[in-house]
């Protein structure tokens, strides 16, 4: 089963200045939104699809593996996220 991780070269952080997150990658900067952060953190490498989204689902209402699994297929097209 595959598991999401950071691509190389890029990093999640907080930025005190905007006071949000940002990812930090080759090409450039997102602004990802809270749900992406939520799934982001939890992108180890380790943690599979589903791992996460039960993860999720201890803290929100409603997580559903399939939308986990949707915005990570988003941040994979845009090099943010790697499968192991």
């Amino acid at each position: 089963m595959e598991r999401p991780v950071l691509g190389r070269g890029v990093r999640l952080i907080y930025d005190k200045t905007r006071q949000t997150h940002v990812v930090l990658h080759p090409e450039g900067v997102l602004v990802p939104n809270r749900t992406a952060v939520s799934v982001l953190e939890l992108c180890d490498g380790v943690t599979t699809v589903p791992g996460i989204a039960e993860a999720l689902g201890a803290t929100y209402a409603g997580v559903r593996e399939e939308e986990v699994g949707a915005v990570l297929a988003r941040l994979a097209e845009n090099g943010v996220v790697r499968w192991t």
